[in-house]
């Protein structure tokens, strides 16, 4: 008989569980697995402005060698319009001195030894770099590891490191404060603990009957492994074997929780199993790599975008339309629906189904008879999201329009928020919505309208901020959401 538990690390994940007649998801929001806040920093980094060059560059001297020729064609070539030519420091501060910060360009110093100068604007303040080429590795600066395909790459990385370096230091500061025993409450064992027990119990047997002699291992009957707190076994021992990564798309630490910041070689990957951290927080890994976990890594706590690339025939998650058509076949008419929420060790056992089996995962009335389970998986699934379905970015328009007292401009509004979603958030926000909304037309028999299912949905939809305990108006934006879906998503 699956337990039925609101303690533990089912209430951190899933925000407190109830059995068919259980008690209704708290209102107020959830402990959510990621931190936003280096994000939103990034969020407001400036972005690179590149200063072209509005004078006509002068050819190279008659008498020049071959070689300045060919240099002066070369950076033409490599940087284009964004090449100034021979600039000293005092003109190229000049010519910063009114630009916006983010804002650069490239030159060639009069003292230049084979390199060119990257001019940059940041914090109201120039910044000069001596930039190099080479082919088949890209751009780089003097004295610095890190390669780029393009200097407009190169300095949107710088920026957004400076602006880090600036604002984010409190955060980076409790990183590099942390210890090992940070790992058992870490989004690697939140979101891979039951994987790591099966996988576990998978190499006990298997170690087990190899130790056993021969005539025993047929009479050895197979016991249940006891709970442990640390799903992998102590004994067990393999260093992770993590690299240096340029990652796509947007990644958080799985070991601290935190966004991996940055425009390229944001942090480090585990060749073997996968596991994703800042460097500084790779150090504090214990060396228990499991590379089977690999192949079941899954797609719960990965970014929507990065989601939906990865299935590029379909714009909404698997997860989400499977939920959603298995709740609109038999759930439409459950009381509560999506208020009551199913078994813990249910909806666990399902999000592992999805993660190992994908879209072939059996979700049947036979399978799973309680679509409470189906709902409270969907709702995990949408609350464990890096960036929830609402964006940080996107937040406060949506609010804005929530706030408007006249009806038709507040739907104006909000057709003007959505479409400042990324396709992907788009998508499924409005696949989300036009659900909910025949959910809702089923109020007399299911008891939830509009307001049940926003206040159920606001914590997990919208980017609401983890402090913040009172969503009166969030739940009334969503709920206007929801009854105005239709004439919302309308083409324009």
């Amino acid at each position: 008989m699956p337990r039925n538990t609101e303690a533990g690390a089912g209430s951190a994940v899933t925000g407190g569980v109830g059995g068919v007649g259980g008690a209704p998801e708290p209102s107020s929001p959830v402990q959510k697995v990621w931190k936003p806040e280096l994000y939103k920093l990034q969020l407001e980094a400036p972005a690179p402005c590149p200063l072209r060059c509005q004078r006509t560059l002068p050819l190279p001297p008659a008498k020049s060698t071959a070689e300045a020729v060919e240099a002066n064609n070369l950076a033409g070539r490599l940087y284009g319009s964004e090449y100034h030519g021979l600039m000293g420091h005092l003109e190229a501060e000049q010519l910063l001195a009114n630009a916006r910060d983010g804002s650069y360009f490239v030159r060639r110093s009069p003292q230049s030894d084979g390199y060119y100068t990257l001019s940059l604007r940041f914090n109201k303040r120039p910044k000069h770099y001596k930039l190099l080429y080479k082919p088949g590795v890209g751009h780089y600066l003097r004295g610095q590891d890190k390669r780029f395909d393009t200097v407009h790459d190169m300095v949107a990385d710088g920026l957004i490191n400076f602006h880090m370096q600036l604002h984010a230091s409190p955060i980076i500061q409790q990183i590099n404060q942390q210890t090992k025993n940070c790992y058992q409450q870490s989004p690697y064992m939140t979101l891979n603990g039951r994987k790591l027990r099966a996988l576990s119990n998978e190499l006990g047997k298997a170690n087990a009957k190899e130790s056993l002699p021969a005539e025993e291992k047929e009479q050895k009957q197979e016991e249940p492994p006891p709970p442990a707190l640390d799903p992998m076994p102590l004994v067990y021992e393999k260093p992770h074997h993590f690299k240096v990564h340029n990652f796509k798309g947007l990644n958080w630490c799985e070991f601290c929780a935190n966004f991996l910041w940055g425009f390229t070689a944001q942090g480090v990957k585990c060749e073997a199993c996968g596991f994703v951290a800042h460097s500084k927080c790779s150090e504090l890994v214990p060396p228990k790599c499991v590379p089977d976990l690999k192949r079941i890594r899954g797609v719960f706590g990965t970014d929507l975008t990065t989601m939906v690339q990865l299935e590029s025939h379909h714009q909404i998650p698997f997860v989400v339309r499977r939920c959603v058509e298995e709740v609109e076949a038999r759930g439409m008419l459950q009381e509560g629906i999506y208020r009551v929420s199913g078994f813990f060790d249910e909806i666990e056992a399902l999000k592992l189904a999805l993660d190992r089996e994908g879209e072939k995962t059996d979700m049947s009335e036979t399978a799973y008879g309680n679509v409470n389970v189906i709902a409270g998986t969907l709702k995990l699934y949408l609350r464990l999201l890096p960036v929830p379905l609402i964006t940080f970015q996107a937040y406060p328009s949506f609010m804005a329009a929530g706030r408007t007292s006249n009806q038709a401009e507040q739907r104006q509004l909000m057709a003007e928020a959505v479409r400042r979603l990324p396709p992907a958030h788009h998508s499924c926000l409005q696949y989300m919505l036009e659900h909910l909304k025949r959910v809702a037309s089923h109020y007399a028999v299911n008891k939830m309208n509009e307001h049940n299912l926003a206040t159920v949905f606001a914590p997990t939809l919208i980017a609401t901020p983890q402090h913040m305990t009172n969503l009166t108006e969030e739940i009334f934006m969503l709920s206007s959401l929801i009854t105005h879906c239709n004439t919302i998503f309308a083409p324009s």
